[in-house]
Parts: C-alpha cells; structure tokens; sequence
C-alpha cells in the first residue's frame, strides 16, 4: 500500500502533542530541581541556625570546660535518638546532646574559626543496628573570654539530621508534580484537540464547498470564508468562471460560424439552381469561398484567443502594439494616418497574449479606419491591491468624426457597422467587450478630449 501524506490536522496535533509535552517534562524537570535545591537550602539554614542557637548559649569555666544550655533549641535535641543531635567538638574532647545516646555518628573534626561545611548524607548507625544516613553542618569558633591571644581555645558546633527527611519531602512534591502535571497535559492535549479541529473548520467547509461545485450543485464557492483562504477561494472561483467562459467562447464561436455560413451557402445554393453563366458562376463561387474563408479563419482565430488568462506570466505592451500599428500604418497609407505611443514602461498585461492582440489590434484598426490623420494609443498602471497583479488603462483616440452619444450602444452591438458603407463585419467591437469581460474588466466609449474623435477606454482590474 503507498504511503500517504498525514492530515493537516494530524500534523499539527502531533507536531502540537509532542511540543506540549517536551514543554512539560522540562517544566517539571525544572520545578524538581529547583524544589530539591531549595529544600536543601532551607534544611542547610535550619541546622545553621540550631548551631547559631547553641553558639549563643553555651558557655566556658575559667577551665575551658563546657557549660551546657539551660534549653535546648528544640525538644528533639533532648530524647535519645530522635533524628536531630548536637555535637560540640573541643580541643580535649567533645560534648553531646541527649539525642545522640544510641546512635553512632561519625566523627568529627575541629574546624578553624568562621569556617561552615555543610555536608551529607554521612552514614550513621542507630542503636538498634539498622543503618541511616545523616545531614551534617559544622561551623568553627572562637572562645576569648578574657579577651587575650593566648586565652582563645576553638571549637566546632555540629548539628546533624537524618536524611530522610529531605528525600520524603522530595518524593512527596514529586509524586504530587507529575501527578498535576500529567492531568494538565491530558487537559491541554484535548483542549489542543478541540482548538485544531476548531480552527481547520474552514478548510472542511472548503472542501465540502468544492465537491457540491464539482457535482454541480453550486457554480461557485462562497465567499465567506477567512482572510487566509480568500486567495484560494477566489482563484477557485476565477477558475471555475474562466472554464465557464471559455465553454461559452467555444459554443459562441460555433454558433457565430454557423450563422455567417449560412448566407454564402445560400447564395451558392441559388447561384446554382440559376441559369447563369459559367463565367459569371464562377466568379460568384470564387467570391463566395473566399468569404467563407475569411469567416473561418477569422473564427477560429477568435476562439483561439481569450484563452485561460489566470495566472499567466506579465506580458509587456509596446512590441505587440508596435508590430500592430506598423502594419496598420501600411494598410491605411493612402489617409497617411499615423498612430503615437504614450505607454507606461513600468504597466503589463496579465493574461495571454493573443487575448492583448485582439484587443489592441480590434481597437487600433477601428480607430485608423476612422481617423483623419492621427491615432493615440495610451497605456497605463490600473488599480492595485495587496497581494494581487496590478490592474491595467488602456486607450485608444483618433481624430474621426466621433460617436454620437446616442449611437454608442448601438454601435457596439454585434454586427452592427458606425457606417455600411465602411468594409467589415461589425463585430470587431464585440470581440473586445467578450475578451474585457472575461478579464473583469470594463470599456467606455466617449469623444477624445484631446483629437476630437472616439476614445476606447478600457480598465483591467487587479488580477489573481
């Protein structure tokens, strides 16, 4: 079986699952040690200041023998085996608390004065035999009571206590640590659960959206859905309406052909059945397929073009209008119409180029076969928005009679000529407002404040 990719949703689950709990165990890591290393600190201060409480008590004979306490800093320096005990260390011996009858500690040294050691566990053995371990903290003095050099004696006050008592307390905040810590993680790992499956819902509603497209229960995707996934959605709607376009161009170009077909195979037809002729048939026929000709070649260049624009590569202007206009400039030499550029270098078309052919070469030889003398053509930067292509301007003014205003609409009907005593097949116009629609775009037709004649202004919005 191939192996499969796992799910958005998996992925960032386990990748979540395994942070959350590298993000635990180093947090509880922590949390024990430093709970062991205060535990310590404070045990450390506690004896420290058992052996400061001794060292304020006590006291010495003129003979340098020690005087006990009165009392003792606390009730279990006093019974046999407590766990805590008391050590003093002199120079000719040492004295004890009551607590250390029975056990066997180890032994002692006598320490220089100020100098502490806090050291451990030391192994011990009790009264009965059974063996244990002991925390010690020893600290060195000074005994001076005449306030003379060769009258100080030291000594070292021990305090020790079993070392059970830190590991139980340790155990006791480890048990309770990971036992918080593992229902936390459980918690957080289902609320994690809960917060994927949450925040991936919109993607469920993509894909549930895509399939009632693709079985044809909707004609697009809605647009209600997250900042994120608009890119998306859109360029699934742009596709889907592109397609759609380019099934309608298809069945129009078709049909467009059928119906100019007809009227040349009518007129073949009843040259035929007419007593006419050879010569004059044939030069009938002859014209005839010369027209069906051009009517074929001219459709199937149309359904050529206006192909699939979405995401196409930016497509400069200047040498497609340019090889345009030269041969323009040829055709319509005897008017000596000549054609000027104002075109921003910086502005591109984003779509095929066989869309932009047709769109300037339909509009510039409208504009020569009405102008006078001179045509302009104008290209600039349309609109623009965060994250797209910027839009496209484009237009087209010739120094010609003009379009009135009320024949505008008329004009830019199909098959419809500015004048019918002017050659061609009035759908030039057409073939620009299919290709600027399927481009979301839109055209104008006014007079050009600058020429006098028509001006085309097409505005290409930002694309995908």
């Amino acid at each position: 079986m191939a192996w499969r990719p796992r799910s958005l949703q998996a992925r960032q689950l386990l990748a979540a699952s395994l942070g959350l709990l590298a993000f635990l165990a180093g947090a509880g890591y922590a949390l024990d040690r430093a709970f062991v290393d205060v535990a310590s600190e404070l045990q450390r201060d506690r004896l420290r200041s058992y052996a400061t409480s001794y060292a304020r008590d006590i006291e010495f004979d003129r003979a340098g023998n020690l005087i006990p306490p009165y009392t003792q800093p606390d009730e279990r320096f006093e019974r046999p085996g407590s766990g805590l005990y008391a050590e003093v260390v002199l120079p000719n011996g040492n004295w004890s608390s009551e607590s250390t009858r029975g056990p066997q500690l180890p032994e002692a040294e006598l320490l220089e004065g100020g100098l502490e050691k806090f050291e451990g566990p030391l192994a011990i053995t009790h009264g009965d035999g059974a063996y244990g371990e002991v925390l010690r903290y020893g600290k060195g003095f000074i005994w001076d009571l005449e306030q003379r050099p060769e009258a100080e004696f030291p000594y070292t006050i021990y305090i020790m206590e079993d070392a059970g008592i830190l590991p139980q307390q340790v155990r006791v905040f480890r048990a309770a640590l990971w036992g918080y810590l593992g229902i936390a993680g459980l918690v957080l790992l289902l609320l994690q659960a809960v917060v994927l499956r949450w925040s991936l819902l919109p993607l469920r509603r993509v894909v549930a959206e895509l399939n009632r497209v693709q079985r044809g229960q909707a004609d697009r995707m809605s647009e209600l859905h997250p900042r994120e996934l608009e890119p998306l959605t859109e360029s699934i709607n742009a596709l889907v309406e592109s397609e759609r376009q380019n099934l309608d161009r298809q069945r129009n170009t078709m049909a467009d052909l059928a119906h100019s077909l007809k009227t040349p195979l009518a007129v073949l037809r009843t040259r035929l059945d007419s007593d006419a002729g050879e010569a004059e048939l044939r030069a009938d026929v002859a014209d005839q397929v010369q027209r069906m000709n051009e009517l074929v070649s001219y459709q199937l260049s149309r359904g050529a073009s206006g192909g699939h624009q979405l995401f196409a590569a930016p497509v400069e202007i200047e040498p497609y209008a340019d090889g345009i206009v030269r041969g323009l400039e040829k055709i319509y030499a005897a008017k000596g119409a000549v054609c000027e550029f104002e075109i921003d270098p910086e502005a591109r078309f984003h779509g095929e180029p066989g869309d932009l052919q047709e769109l300037l070469g339909n509009l510039l030889e409208n504009a020569f076969k009405w102008a006078r003398s001179r045509v302009l053509l104008t290209v600039e930067q349309g609109e623009s928005a965060p994250k797209r292509r910027p839009g496209l301007v484009l237009m087209v003014d010739d120094d010609g009679p003009g379009i009135p205003p009320e024949r505008i609409a008329h004009v830019l009907q199909r098959g419809v000529r500015g004048d019918e005593r002017v050659q061609g097949h009035g759908i030039g116009l057409s073939i620009v407002q299919d290709i600027v629609r399927s481009y979301r775009g839109e055209m104008e037709v006014s007079a050009s404040p600058e020429l006098g004649g028509a001006r085309f202004l097409v505005r290409l919005p930002p694309g995908l």
